[in-house]
């Protein structure tokens, strides 16, 4: 199958990506084996799309990607059958048919270590963040993320800064950019040597809630091993731990101190059976086994201090009239709506923005600011 043949199969209505990694497995031929395994509804999409393409539904989506494609340098639609696709994310139960991808693919070619944690870190997480994906990068690894807010983009400017590569998977389209904030970080991964930017949704595509969680398996998965940084007890990181084990990867934790309410999750994971990271070289001893993956990673800079680090600079808070009419005291949606001047659809999906990101949480008596 060619790009524009798995295009079509991703876009047809009613398959998923673990439908379409159980019925590639079957290596049926294309496309008559496909039709005759799909369901009917794809199928006929698909043989739609086959004999009048300039009737399908399926058509303008699929010449908008490659249109996209086209448009400027550094940029690729990976699908199972691409020489770039990553055979470690094939192995995952649902990885996704199609990625669009800009930015330096030869990171996709060094062994991985996802790097994760709270999107309101702790100065000292920070600090660990940073320290962690700069000797990680220098060891040739290349520090996967989801460019969040918080860990995930201090790790991974971190990376790049230290002259490694450094992989953002994106819950959007690749054109879309978010969280806003990191424009310039977003900007970085698509042009600078061993940053790259990947998205299992076409460009154009907004936020979504439920795009968070798919998004962290293809994290996870792109992975050796992923490192926790800093998690509360109810924190996305947690999502992103549990589906490393499920993959069948290892997992990593950072000791914390039993007073930091932040790393309660964190503890929970070593108590649990993560692995406890005091430094990089207890990572790298842990992927001994992964040999096959990792052998071009060798530490280059064993017994070399690290050079010094400015004190990490604190989170702005975004400016957002919503998050500014939140405070400690729980506030009730109808309340906000009359103040922000929302719909109630708006201020619902506007408000499961900021919970994902961090910074409000639903309270007995409505919304309140973390």
């Amino acid at each position: 199958m060619d790009t524009r043949d798995w295009l079509a199969a991703c876009f047809l209505p009613g398959l998923g990506p673990q439908r379409l990694a159980k019925l590639r497995e079957r290596a049926p031929a294309w496309p008559e084996g496909w039709l005759a395994l799909l369901p009917p509804q794809p199928a006929a999409a698909l043989r739609l799309w086959l004999e009048h393409p300039e009737r399908s539904p399926l058509a303008p989506a699929v010449e908008a990607s490659l249109a996209w494609e086209r448009a400027a340098p550094g940029r690729a639609i990976l699908h199972r059958d691409h020489p770039d696709f990553p055979a470690l994310l094939g192995e995952i139960a649902d990885p996704p048919a199609v990625l669009w991808a800009q930015g330096d693919l030869a990171a996709l070619r060094r062994a991985g270590i996802a790097v994760v944690g709270s999107r309101r870190p702790t100065a000292e997480a920070v600090a660990n963040a940073r320290t962690f994906a700069r000797e990680l990068a220098r060891r040739g690894f290349c520090v996967t993320s989801g460019m969040a807010l918080g860990i995930d983009a201090e790790a991974q400017r971190a990376a790049l800064d230290a002259g490694g590569a450094s992989i953002a998977v994106l819950a959007t389209g690749i054109d879309v950019i978010y969280p806003a904030r990191h424009r310039a970080l977003y900007q970085r991964l698509c042009h600078a040597p061993g940053g790259l930017l990947l998205a299992e949704h076409p460009p154009g595509t907004r936020a979504h809630p439920a795009f968070f969680p798919r998004r962290n398996r293809i994290v996870t998965g792109l992975a050796l091993g992923t490192l926790v940084v800093e998690a509360a007890e109810k924190s996305g990181s947690l999502v992103s731990a549990r589906l490393a084990l499920e993959q069948g990867r290892e997992l990593f934790a950072l000791p914390a101190s039993l007073n930091n309410v932040q790393a309660r999750g964190s503890l929970q994971l070593l108590r649990t059976g993560a692995s406890l990271a005091r430094d990089t070289a207890d990572i790298v001893a842990e992927l001994s086994h992964w040999d096959g993956h990792y052998a071009a990673c060798r530490p280059d800079t064993e017994g070399r201090p690290l050079p010094e680090q400015a004190p990490p600079a604190p989170l702005a808070e975004p400016a957002d009239p919503l998050l500014a009419a939140l405070g400690a005291t729980p506030v009730p949606i109808d309340v906000l709506v009359a103040q922000v001047g929302l719909t109630v659809g708006e201020c619902q999906q506007r408000l499961l923005m900021l919970e994902l990101d961090g910074l409000a949480a639903h309270r007995p008596g409505g919304w309140a600011r973390c």
